[in-house]
């Protein structure tokens, strides 16, 4: 059966520009109090984000989810480490690649399924200068056709 998946309440858009993303993975998100109904509103912020792996566990830090304006005393720190649910194979995959290939792993957009939390993480390679801009004029180049073919 098809995992149903709504819209993404956050992008890091900025993280297909900077990095190559060579594989990715869905994980859970581990939330506390009115965390969730932030998230919900689409209060979260992934551009700085990273994900760690500390004694066989990862954590998302870095990202920002406002506090919830109608939770008072019980909104949590907005910078607080997270912690991802991932399968223990899953983890010392990651942290493999991490450590032999010297790659990364970037949060790239949070959604809902099933009324729980899912951040879909990639492992990534920091791209060059000249990558960069070899990947905006291929965006422009295919713009550009697709702008002559729907003009005829």
């Amino acid at each position: 059966m098809a995992k149903q998946q709504d819209k993404p309440l956050a992008q890091n858009r900025k993280a297909r520009h900077d990095y190559t993303i060579l594989e990715t993975v869905e994980a859970g998100l581990v939330l506390q109090g009115t965390e969730i109904k932030s998230i919900r509103q689409g209060k979260i912020n992934l551009k700085d984000g990273f994900v760690s792996i500390r004694q066989g566990e990862a954590f998302l830090k870095n990202v920002h989810i406002s506090p919830y304006e109608q939770g008072n005393i019980f909104n949590h720190d907005p910078l607080r480490n997270r912690k991802l649910l991932l399968h223990k194979k899953e983890i010392e995959k990651l942290e493999r690649e991490v450590k032999q290939n010297r790659l990364t792993i970037i949060p790239l957009k949070v959604y809902i399924v099933r009324g729980r939390a899912k951040v879909l993480i990639g492992l990534a390679e920091g791209k060059n200068r000249y990558d960069k801009r070899h990947s905006l004029k291929e965006q422009q180049m295919k713009r550009d056709i697709d702008r002559a073919l729907k003009a005829r």
